[in-house]
């Protein structure tokens, strides 16, 4: 996006030091595969209060994507657990990233990825809630499924409501346009490390948040630093533009370490790379894993959160917190 000079016509929202971060949650172990992240976080303007949804995971052998919780805090940086899900009660072999909303009416909902032990592809389910720590896993419905989006995979939605509209902006894995078996592709229930898909993103819109309709690819993996991987993660307003931060990876050996990069857009529907040739935010540490951004701005001030590697190779939580650049 540049004007006929070739010169950025827009701003870009502050960004932030990683490594001056600070720790919010611990992973629950240490070393490769033990990851406390994949978050969404919430600013409630009517409680004057931070909710923080997140996921623990164990390395693979140990049981993947454990456990899910929601947290709350006055301040942003110091949380404290209110509602909490097991993979035994989500009845799945991993969950991964949700989204926490608060709708206009004061329902809550969390719009929850998780692997379907039925056909082992990822899949989205809704809870819904009167409060953010009244979420029942035995109520929750089918809200978007790789069947109904002809593709092997959907997962690790974010979620805003936006002209009257309830947006879901997913990543998604394609069918390979080289045949493969189901095995192939779904025996270790993600079909996103097989290297045999990738990761893109799309965008689903709805009237009432709980029927979608499927619109389509917003953003595929490029030709560098994220050539297997481009997954929003958050968005934020800056008008007229929207900022993505997205997570993006070379090739299927840094799955699950992807990096963070950035694209612009006018209508959520057609982004425009700005990292074309490297990322935007890296970890100093062990794989240089920084991803799963989420963003809320409140008090004159952006709150960042994010995954970030650990120099044993774990990730944890992290917040930055930076001034908004305006209301």
């Amino acid at each position: 996006m540049t004007d006929d000079r070739g010169k950025r016509w827009y701003d870009l929202p502050p960004l932030f030091d990683p490594a001056a971060g600070r720790t919010v949650i611990e992973p629950p172990g240490g070393g490769p595969g033990w990851w406390a992240g994949a978050c969404s976080a919430v600013y409630d303007d009517y409680a004057g209060c931070f909710y923080l949804y997140y996921r623990l995971r164990k390395p693979r052998e140990l049981g993947r994507g454990a456990e899910c919780r929601i947290a709350r805090s006055d301040d942003g940086l110091r949380f404290t657990d209110i509602w909490c899900a097991t993979k035994e009660q989500i009845e799945t072999p991993s969950m991964e990233r949700a989204c926490l909303l608060a709708m206009p009416s004061g329902e809550w909902r969390l719009y929850l990825s998780f692997v379907d032990p039925a056909d082992g592809r990822w899949g989205i389910d809704l809870m819904r809630a009167g409060r953010p720590d009244a979420f029942d896993p035995a109520r929750r419905k089918p809200i978007l499924t790789a069947d109904q989006i002809a593709a092997e995979g959907v997962k690790d939605p974010y979620v805003l409501i936006a002209g009257g509209l309830v947006m879901m902006i997913v990543s998604y894995a394609p069918t390979p346009a080289r045949p493969a078996s189901r095995d192939e592709m779904h025996a270790t229930g993600d079909v996103y490390n097989t290297g045999l898909t990738k990761s893109h993103s799309g965008l689903a819109v709805s009237g009432d948040g709980l029927t979608f309709e499927w619109k389509g690819d917003i953003l595929s993996p490029g030709d560098g630093w994220d050539a297997y991987c481009a997954r929003i993660g958050t968005l934020l307003h800056t008008p007229p533009v929207w900022t993505a931060f997205y997570d993006g990876s070379a090739g299927v050996d840094q799955n699950y370490e992807e990096k963070t990069g950035l694209a612009v857009t006018l209508d959520l529907a057609h982004f425009e790379r700005v990292t074309t040739r490297e990322p935007a935010l890296v970890s100093p540490h062990a794989s240089g894993s920084l991803r799963y951004a989420d963003a809320v701005v409140a008090g004159g001030e952006i709150h960042y959160y994010y995954e970030y590697a650990r120099p044993d190779g774990s990730h944890e939580l992290r917040a930055s917190v930076v001034p908004s650049p305006g209301p």
